[in-house]
Formats: C-alpha cells, sequence, structure tokens
C-alpha cells in the first residue's frame, strides 16, 4: 500500500528529541510546512503548494506507519527500526540522535563475567534487540518488557540488569547503575515504503541526495 495520494510525499515525523532534529533538518532542504510543530493538535500538517504532508506520529509508530504505506518517508532511531522487525527500506544514515545500546546492573549486584547473568531477568524496552544479543552469547535470558523507567527494574528486584540506550550515562550513574556490555550504536535513520520507492522514485531520491549532501556539507 502506498500514502493516500500519488501527488503528495508524505513524511512522518517521530514526537520528541528527534523531532526538532528532523524538522529543521528538512526545512534546509525546502521541505517546510508552516506551523510545523510538535506541539500542534494537528497530526497532519501540509504544504499544498509543495505538495508535502507531514505527520506527527509517536515514536514507536514511525516505522508501521511508512511499513503500510500510510506514510512515504519517515525518521526514526535505528535502535527502534530494528525492535519494530518492520519491513521497510533505510534510505540513509542521518547521523544525529546518538546514543548506544548496552546492558546494565546495580553496582551491588555486579558479577564477575557476563555469562554470571545467564538465566536471569532482563527489564528493557527492546525485547527482540536484547534477545538476539544474549543469543549470540550463548545466554538464555527471561526479558521483561518495560514501557518506561527502565532502571527501576534492578532497583525493585524486578530484575538482575537492564538493556537500554544511553547518551550521556547520567541516569545511569543517578540509580547507582553500571553499563557492563556494550550491544550497538544507533542514530536516526531515513526509511521508506517499499512500494513508495518505487512509485515515486523521482522524489524521493532526489531527496535523499539532497539529504546526502546537507550532511556532508556539515562533516567538513
Amino acid at each position: 500500500m502506498v500514502s493516500n495520494s500519488m501527488d503528495y510525499l508524505t513524511i512522518a515525523l517521530p514526537k520528541g528529541k528527534l523531532f526538532g532534529l528532523s524538522a529543521d533538518m528538512f526545512a534546509k532542504i525546502g521541505y517546510t510546512a508552516e506551523d510545523l510543530s510538535e506541539k500542534s493538535r494537528k497530526l497532519i500538517i501540509s504544504n499544498d503548494d509543495k505538495k508535502i504532508r507531514f505527520i506527527i506520529s509517536k515514536t514507536a509508530d514511525v516505522p508501521t506507519y511508512v511499513e503500510y504505506g500510510a506514510a512515504d518517508i519517515g525518521v526514526i532511531g535505528k535502535d527502534v527500526l530494528l525492535e519494530s522487525g518492520k519491513d521497510v527500506y533505510e534510505l540513509l544514515d542521518l547521523g544525529f540522535g546518538r546514543c548506544h545500546l548496552m546492558m546494565a546492573v546495580h553496582k551491588n549486584q555486579k558479577r564477575g563475567k557476563l555469562m554470571d547473568y545467564n538465566h536471569t531477568r532482563v527489564a528493557t524496552k527492546f525485547p527482540h534487540i536484547a534477545e538476539g544479543f544474549f543469543n549470540s552469547k550463548g545466554m538464555q535470558m527471561e526479558y521483561i518488557k518495560l514501557n518506561g523507567s527502565i532502571e527501576l527494574g534492578p532497583i525493585v528486584g524486578l530484575s538482575e540488569s537492564i538493556v537500554d540506550i544511553v547518551e550521556t550515562g547520567t541516569t545511569l550513574r543517578e540509580n547507582n547503575l553500571e553499563e557492563i556490555a556494550y550491544i550497538m550504536d544507533a542514530t536516526a535513520r531515513l526509511i521508506c515504503n517499499r512500494v513508495s520507492f518505487k512509485l515515486k522514485f523521482d522524489r524521493i531520491h532526489q531527496m535523499t541526495e539532497d539529504l546526502r549532501k546537507l550532511l556532508a556539507l556539515a562533516e567538513v
């Protein structure tokens, strides 16, 4: 399925930390709409002159909108994209929103080596990524899916460890947690619906190349 109008290019932007960076990035290459704001009461904001629509979406829903063609293009963190398992094209690493996924434990419960946590409970927003990581280490874990305050897991005895994203590590330190295993880096990615990529190839290709040039200039 493809976004409901062939005349428009529909872009899904995630609420939260990536929204402003994404909107600014698109504006620099001419993709704008009046009153495009995360705080807007409108969930769809259009620029009819340029035939662009922006969908303001909850972060975790962006890959779904793109996979099913409600949006042609989306911006989403690599961590959320991998966890979603959605069938989309990944067009470009946008470089911002950098963080990494890791395993952490309470400092008072730290064990000698990673395998010592085998057959224990891990709290996480990313059970699929976590399972892939631990399987690669030959470990069997019990996964407890949480949607917020993952750090509480070891503190209240819900789990022995957590798998979560880290930017600065401040939250870990404030809760007496320590990172013990690196899993992967994550940055914002430009993703595309597979059918849209074929039917709207010229516009999507031009956008991608414009963004690629913008990113190259930023590295100079």
